[in-house]
């Protein structure tokens, strides 16, 4: 963009900032930046600027830019959920794409700073992924690149498992070290940048432990047995792992502290895709066309909205899908109502109360399955759809496995069930990544699950899984 473009896009953030806010949007502050594509799509592969390195990250850099290359696929814009917000345009948009973006990002900025789900996210949050890869180069001059990566590996392939709303409380030490500072002090500013100590177990006497060949999980045993862990079924993988991993490093607890923070801080956006990207795309459209469009720019608005909400085929298209619930709201029960939902719901919820029969059938939804070697319709039933959207969207289509005990036929090796629901687990991928869980917990572990209606236990020992 020359300078003149960049005083007109300037000139319009003011303009549309001021639309947003006499909609009764209340956005937090957004520093934009204008950007060449080789920065956004390295920014899209990190998620965040200052990102830690990881070959996984330069992988989906590298298929991103190629796709734009391409032409096959672009990203207009990114922005961060963060006070204040920063947001990046792409430098070879047009004036009217900008545009177009910076009215989207309003409205992202708006739902991140009302909507419930976000309300503990970290909004300082790019410098604390800085912290944390400065963390990660220190640890690999001091053990090395190829060490740190391989541990890096594993953590990664379970930063699925977390739970970011455990029915259990901390230990007392991990909550003192979380919460505080010095005796008396109140919240530390630093908290985040700190790994927890792991619990200390207390000693178990000589011979204690459960009988061998007693399971564990019955609770059946005797009297001077230990005290089962967990307590109940963990959900919280990595959690479970920095907590009772005791042949762990100091460094190699702390990456996984990283990898669990920041998978934690992206939970909300997974649990609100549709909402927050369909409040956008509808509050865009109003700003723009409040703001005024010239008959040229309307035009290229109306290609741009267009691409935007085209519907998916085989998936969901959050941008449709979303704007089309929040205009059916609107119609249903008036503006102050969509509010009052931005602030609440999440998709689950958003999806259970207000897709009805009538948006199912406008927004062509359906079932669908391979039979044979084909694929076909099972189901338009609105409500059978309905309910399998939200039983997706409440596992955002991720197995659950929960740790059911840490110290499996008292060998101190770790059981893990899969929690079936019908859909099988994708057994070569669960054994790979059996794998990694056995290098983090530096003993044998065993998966339960269901395969082809039958149990199956897959255990993973120096390495090597052997199904039983």
């Amino acid at each position: 963009m020359d300078d003149r473009e960049m005083a007109a896009l300037e000139r319009a953030i003011g303009t549309l900032w001021d639309q947003a806010r006499e909609f009764g949007l209340d956005p937090f502050p957004v520093h934009f930046e204008v950007v060449p594509a080789a920065i956004l799509y390295e920014f899209g592969a990190y998620l965040l600027p200052g990102r830690f390195q990881h070959w996984t990250h330069g992988k989906a850099y590298w298929l991103m830019k190629t796709q734009y290359d391409y032409g096959l696929s672009k990203i207009y814009e990114l922005v961060i959920n963060s006070d204040p917000c920063y947001a990046f345009l792409l430098e070879t948009n047009s004036l009217l794409q900008n545009k177009f973006v910076v009215a989207h990002v309003f409205g992202h900025s708006d739902f991140f700073k009302h909507n419930l789900w976000f309300q503990n996210t970290d909004r300082q949050i790019l410098d604390v992924v800085s912290e944390h890869a400065r963390r990660i180069r220190t640890y690999g001059q001091e053990e090395g690149d190829r060490e740190v990566e391989a541990f890096l590996d594993a953590a990664l392939s379970l930063s699925d498992h977390v739970d970011p709303y455990p029915r259990r409380e901390p230990p007392a030490s991990r909550r003192r070290e979380e919460g505080r500072g010095r005796a008396g002090e109140g919240p530390s500013p630093y908290a985040d940048l700190f790994p927890p100590e792991p619990e200390e177990a207390p000693p178990r006497a000589a011979g204690q432990g459960s009988a061998p060949g007693r399971d564990r999980r019955s609770g059946r045993g005797s009297a001077w047995e230990p005290a089962r862990v967990p307590p109940e079924p963990e959900r919280d993988l990595l959690l479970f792992l920095l907590e009772h991993a005791d042949h762990l490093e100091e460094w190699q607890r702390d990456i996984l502290a990283i990898v669990r923070g920041e998978s934690l801080y992206f939970y909300p956006q997974m649990m609100t895709k549709i909402m927050n990207e369909g409040w956008a795309t509808f509050w865009h459209s109003r700003i723009l066309r409040a703001a005024g469009l010239s008959d040229e720019e309307f035009t290229e608005f109306a290609r741009l909205h267009a691409a935007v909400t085209t519907p998916g085929g085989t998936r969901i298209n959050p941008y449709h899908v979303g704007l089309r619930i929040w205009e059916d709201i609107e119609e249903r029960y008036g503006r102050e109502r969509l509010f009052e939902v931005r602030e609440l719901e999440n998709d689950a919820s958003f999806l259970r109360l207000y897709l009805t029969e009538e948006l199912c059938k406008e927004l062509d939804l359906f079932l669908f399955q391979m039979e044979g070697e084909e694929w076909k319709v099972t189901s338009k039933d609105w409500e059978r759809v309905r309910d399998a959207l939200v039983d997706n969207l409440t596992t955002f289509g991720r197995p659950v496995i929960v740790v059911e005990d840490g110290d499996w036929r008292g060998r101190r090796e770790l059981y893990l069930r899969h929690c079936y629901d019908g859909r099988p687990l994708d057994i070569p991928y669960a054994e790979k990544t059996l794998a990694y869980v056995e290098r983090i917990w530096g003993r044998p572990v065993h998966l339960e699950t269901v395969v082809q209606g039958r149990p199956l236990v897959l255990t993973c020992a120096e390495g090597k899984v052997r199904r039983g």
